[in-house]
């Protein structure tokens, strides 16, 4: 605990999370696992069906990811409007990890290995095999995973970037 302490004080609370950052997009890129931060993914994923379900099924099935993907970005935008940048930075870290979420879960379209919530489908087995891709589906998780990790990258990036802005 005295490290943390000495850390805090010497190094600055802004410099300790942009290594926070540094180390949690390292861990996306590398080593991805469902975490605590896909919990609130899935949720606003399943509200999205929810919510479209008197659309039709299909409609229903695109809104879970649309919706998952859209709530990130939509904040980070918002963040960005406002001129708070370094929230922004942050907020687009996650949209990067639910784009991450997206590509993990995509990939296992075949393998059917992800828990899933109980009497639900897998949604992306579904789409994709409605769109004639279902065999590709590893592939497209993949390189979504790919675009996902240059997202995180990125938003380290932009958040190195402002951090040393700040300070000169």
């Amino acid at each position: 605990m005295k490290i943390l302490s000495w850390l805090w004080k010497t190094v600055g609370p802004r410099r300790v999370g942009l290594v926070v950052m540094c180390v949690y997009a390292a861990w996306l890129v590398f080593f991805y696992h469902y975490h605590w931060v896909d919990g609130i993914n899935l949720l606003i994923h399943e509200a999205g069906h929810v919510v479209f379900s008197v659309f039709g099924e299909t409609p229903a099935l695109l809104a879970g990811p649309a919706l998952q993907l859209a709530v990130p970005f939509f904040i980070t935008f918002q963040l960005w409007r406002r001129g708070e940048s370094v929230p922004a930075a942050v907020s687009a870290l996650w949209s990067a990890e639910s784009l991450m979420y997206t590509a993990e879960y995509m990939a296992d379209a075949n393998r059917l290995a992800l828990p899933l919530t109980p009497s639900h489908p897998h949604d992306w087995h579904l789409l994709l095999d409605r769109a004639g891709v279902l065999g590709s589906a590893e592939q497209i998780g993949l390189a979504l995973h790919l675009i996902a990790s240059a997202a995180a990258i990125g938003a380290v990036w932009w958040t190195i970037r402002l951090e040393s802005e700040a300070t000169t």
